[in-house]
């Protein structure tokens, strides 16, 4: 089964789309959209890096990645200016930074264009195993971590308060969405990742009625953005990242539209009617 390079491409997708839709849940509620794309940009640093250094990509993105989240909180505590002032900042110097490491690395022949879209119809076995095998891990840390997550969402304060170490919870956040960066970079390219995050997110908030909810919701439309994604793609020669993007972006609108807003209200009182015991008719 896994000799085709389309059935590879359905896989890969569906793995990244799982663990992205809870971590682009916290990334819409806390509107750290800009932090994404902060991470995102790092990747092609880390891409540099690993050509320069001769080592796997993927663990030398997260590792740029993570000390992006590190550099960002330790500015936090110091700097005089704004989170997004600082988000911009290391976005941009770090994007530069490594577009301008792969231009003086002349002896290296790079698809830049494969980094910056993805290639997810070259996906490998091992692309895959270290895919699942990374999601898998990041959903049970994120579930260990869930409940001192969400309350420092809420209130961070009341959190402490509690004695939930919210600033732990979101240390392991952030290095959480480096391995997801790493790992999905192949699937939709480093200027895409941050869609695939957000979008199914925002399409899940208008069905779901908890928090839980919206995390499944959210998986389940990065998943259905993958597939019809991908078949677009094959259907009609079109770049298959960008492609899956355009498709949750579909979703997405199909969530907002009179249609969506129905079906979200059906669902609102099928759950209301489950969570007091009623059975729906």
């Amino acid at each position: 089964m896994l000799d085709d390079f389309f059935t590879r491409a359905v896989i890969a997708g569906l793995g990244v789309a799982l663990v992205a839709g809870p971590l682009g849940c916290f990334i819409v509620w806390r509107r750290l959209a800009y932090f994404g794309d902060t991470l995102s940009h790092a990747a092609l640093l880390g891409v540099a890096l690993a050509f320069l250094l001769e080592v796997d990509v993927t663990l030398a993105v997260f590792a740029v990645s993570a000390l992006i989240s590190l550099a960002l909180l330790a500015l936090q505590k110091r700097a005089t200016l704004s989170s997004d002032a600082l988000l911009g900042l290391l976005s941009h110097s770090a994007l530069a930074l490594g577009l301008v490491a792969l231009a003086f690395m002349s002896w290296v022949r790079i698809d830049l264009m494969g980094l910056l879209f993805g290639d997810i119809l070259a996906v490998s076995k091992t692309d895959i195993a270290v895919i699942w095998s990374g999601g898998i891990a990041v959903l049970v840390v994120l579930a260990l971590i869930w409940r001192p997550l969400f309350a420092a969402t809420v209130n961070a304060e009341l959190a402490e308060a509690e004695g939930l170490r919210p600033d732990r919870a979101n240390l392991i956040f952030m290095l959480l969405m480096a391995i997801v960066i790493a790992i999905s970079m192949k699937i939709v390219g480093v200027l895409l990742i941050t869609a695939m995050l957000i979008i199914p997110a925002a399409t899940a908030r208008r069905f779901a009625s908890g928090p839980e909810q919206m995390a499944v919701f959210a998986s389940l439309a990065g998943m259905m953005a993958v597939v019809l994604g991908l078949e677009g793609s094959l259907a009609w020669d079109t770049p298959s990242g960008p492609t899956i993007v355009v498709a949750a972006l579909g979703l997405f609108l199909f969530a907002m539209s009179p249609l969506g807003g129905l079906i979200a209200r059906l669902s609102a009182r099928i759950t209301a009617r489950t969570t007091q015991g009623g059975t729906p008719s």
